[in-house]
């Protein structure tokens, strides 16, 4: 295959032809992958600083999907109860490792719970030693913003057998790798509203560190992978034309 346009002549040859339609569509399509991903986080971003100033709602106790009330700031009355408590492991807080700390929340004038994450702690320096942790059985407000557990999660850890008689599970384990909502609801005899609230940095219903994390790197980063791959694929094309296309020698005539 050759064209000619004055002393320019095109030759791509076929490998260069093939490649260029494999590698063209898979960047661009990589691209918007890693655009989509910092779009989504932009809004995550914007609902976190909507939830920082705006009025908390009241806690709906029955809905059939929670997706809708993600990041919301929401407000509950009740009293924690400790005793399927659970420490969220691998929690890092300033280069130090510890634990999220997420306590069952009885709700008032309900036989419902909710989970609230009160913080960050510090583990001890034996990592199967537990710290303790100082909890209030007084009747509270928790103010925070919600947040629905991921379902996709991979993990080490055995899963629970599901669909059992549960006054016959085992011991609680109270350290996860992960916050499985789905293996928690299987793992307890209490019913649980399938949200976690994250505690309010103002609140005083027995928190502990609470630096929320606003997602801003991971929009860069996202962003930053977007204009490479798009980058890849202009430049895939520019290689392309630069191998195919020669000027021909007028003495070569």
């Amino acid at each position: 295959m050759q064209f000619r346009i004055k002393n320019w002549i095109f030759t791509p040859t076929l490998v260069g032809v093939i490649t260029l339609i494999i590698c063209i569509p898979l960047f661009i399509k990589l691209g918007f992958w890693q655009y989509g991903k910092a779009q989504r986080q932009l809004v995550v971003q914007a609902a976190y600083q909507t939830a920082k100033t705006s009025q908390a709602l009241d806690l709906p106790l029955h809905l059939e999907s929670y997706e809708p009330l993600k990041y919301k700031k929401v407000a509950v009355t009740g009293h924690y109860e400790t005793k399927y408590q659970l420490l969220l492991d691998n929690q890092v807080e300033d280069e130090r490792a510890g634990f999220h700390v997420i306590t069952p929340f009885k709700i008032d004038g309900s036989t419902q719970y909710v989970l609230v994450d009160r913080g960050w702690i510090l583990g001890n320096d034996t990592h199967t030693d537990l710290p303790s942790v100082s909890t209030s059985t007084s009747k509270l407000e928790v103010v925070g913003q919600v947040w629905v557990p991921s379902t996709k999660i991979f993990t080490l850890e055995a899963k629970r057998v599901p669909n059992v008689d549960k006054s016959q599970l085992a011991a609680w384990q109270p350290v996860w790798q992960n916050m499985d909502m789905e293996q928690y609801k299987q793992s307890v005899p209490i019913t649980i509203i399938p949200v976690v609230i994250r505690l309010d940095t103002t609140s005083t219903a027995g928190g502990f560190v609470r630096n929320w994390q606003i997602p801003t790197d991971r929009i860069t980063t996202n962003l930053g992978y977007a204009y490479q791959w798009f980058g890849f694929a202009i430049a895939s094309i520019a290689i392309f034309l630069y191998m195919s296309i020669k000027k021909q020698d007028n003495h070569s005539q």
